[in-house]
């Protein structure tokens, strides 16, 4: 029986939804855990710095295919090994953060989905945000210095600020010990609304900043639909399962051997939409 790793710096308790889709695409595509295939599955608990030693295992193992979840588990993989392949799901641009060399052809050992829509869709949730604000009311950026796709949502906000006549504050949090600063931070600065990032941790603590954004009465704006369904208040981007079922059809194609498709051909899942 083949195995697949599967490796996410979040944690299970956040990511069934997520599993589950996993599971459906591997049904799609012919497989069902502990039938046909075994899976071994690792958490970082949104400790990035777990990654090179649960990765570790999982090569030691000598998976057949990886699964890697969330950018920082995408670059832990890559760096670990070069020859098992390494299905991605990540909402970043794969290309831009250095991960494969085109859409096309990927090249390496890594392919995978993305929805792209943590860039693309930044200056539409400010439009949509701006219809309930004041005008001249600042809106913060929740964003996380310390991973590559949030680096790269600080810098696509710093440029939007640039671009639009609009304020737009960016608050650094990189655990969920700097939330509850970060949200009195927004209070302080009379902030009228606030756009959160694309990073894998706030995904994990979606409750607490949805909470948070109640509390300190935020008109929020989230990437996923993920957030409208734990209770916040709207939108704008794609649903993260989906690329979690179309991973998980790409790792059953890749046990199935046909590793010339699944590495000359990158899927790109982009399905933006208001909730």
């Amino acid at each position: 029986m083949p195995t697949i790793g599967f490796l996410r710096n979040t944690s299970l308790s956040d990511s069934a939804e997520l599993v589950a889709a996993f599971r459906q695409g591997l049904k799609d595509a012919g497989y069902v855990e502990n039938q046909n295939v075994a899976v071994e599955y690792r958490w970082a608990n949104n400790q990035n710095d777990q990654l090179p030693r649960l990765i570790s295992e999982l090569v030691h193992r000598s998976v057949a295919v990886i699964l890697a979840g969330g950018v920082p588990a995408v670059f832990a993989a890559k760096d670990a090994t070069q020859t098992i392949p390494i299905v991605f799901s990540i909402g970043g641009d794969p290309v831009r953060l250095g991960l494969v060399a085109s859409f096309n052809h990927p090249g390496g050992n890594i392919t995978g989905v993305s929805f792209l829509s943590t860039h693309s869709f930044l200056a539409k949730r400010l439009e949509i945000l701006g219809q309930l604000i004041p005008a001249e009311a600042a809106v913060g950026f929740l964003g996380n210095p310390k991973t590559p796709n949030g680096l790269e949502d600080i810098h696509a906000a710093q440029s939007l600020a640039q671009s639009t006549s609009r304020e737009i504050p960016v608050l650094n949090v990189a655990s969920e010990q700097d939330l509850e600063p970060a949200f009195a931070r927004l209070a302080e600065l009379r902030a009228g609304g606030l756009i959160v990032g694309g990073d894998a941790l706030f995904l994990s603590r979606r409750n607490q900043i949805v909470a948070l954004a109640a509390r300190y009465r935020i008109p929020t704006s989230y990437q996923l639909r993920e957030y409208p369904a734990a209770g916040g208040l709207m939108s704008y981007g794609a649903g993260i399962a989906d690329t979690y079922r179309q991973a998980g059809a790409y790792a059953g194609r890749i046990l199935k051997g046909d590793t010339s498709k699944g590495f000359d051909h990158l899927r790109l899942l982009i399905t933006g939409a208001v909730d």
